[in-house]
């Protein structure tokens, strides 16, 4: 039987981003499935004690920022420390990358794109004319699948998605 990895994560993390390729690299050398639950983190992080970055110390806050200078080094992968669009919001992509599963489409590739987007290409994942490009990019529908992802139930499973994370003690990004 085939192993799941059920897959909580944020597009617009950077810790997703800097642990994307890698963690579909291993995956698929290890032939296990993935199943992608975008969640909010902000519902998580009131429901497991932490906060929003804007809310943190000034302290973490700065050394957020030095270890992901470090990590960035470290993988070799560009990463901008400050994005043009974050804070962004990502319910938008999230249920784009939902549309693309229950279409059977690939959602690591479709992940991947999005979370490089936001990291290292300075795009804004909230616009529709984005999310649009980048699944287009992905040799994906991406007009027909922006429209797919519009459908309230993919915001119900969105919400599904992060109580699950909840329940489960999901507390970061990826987890």
């Amino acid at each position: 039987m085939r192993r799941n990895i059920d897959y909580f994560l944020s597009h617009a993390s950077p810790w997703t981003y800097l642990g994307s390729v890698r963690f579909h690299e291993l995956v698929t050398a290890a032939d296990v499935a993935v199943t992608y639950r975008p969640v909010s983190y902000g519902k998580i992080f009131p429901a497991s004690g932490g906060l929003p970055v804007g809310k943190r110390a000034p302290q973490r806050q700065k050394y957020r920022m030095v270890e992901l200078a470090r990590w960035r080094d470290h993988l070799g992968l560009p990463l901008n420390l400050e994005p043009k669009f974050f804070p962004v919001a990502d319910q938008p992509a999230s249920q784009l990358v939902i549309a693309a599963d229950i279409q059977g489409l690939d959602t690591g590739r479709l992940s991947n794109a999005i979370l490089r987007a936001v990291w290292a290409e300075d795009r804004d994942i909230a616009d529709d004319g984005t999310l649009i490009a980048i699944a287009t990019e992905q040799d994906m529908d991406g007009a027909a699948l922006l429209d797919a992802s519009k459908h309230p139930v993919l915001a119900g499973t969105f919400d599904i998605y992060t109580q699950e994370a909840i329940d489960r003690d999901v507390f970061g990004a990826p987890s």
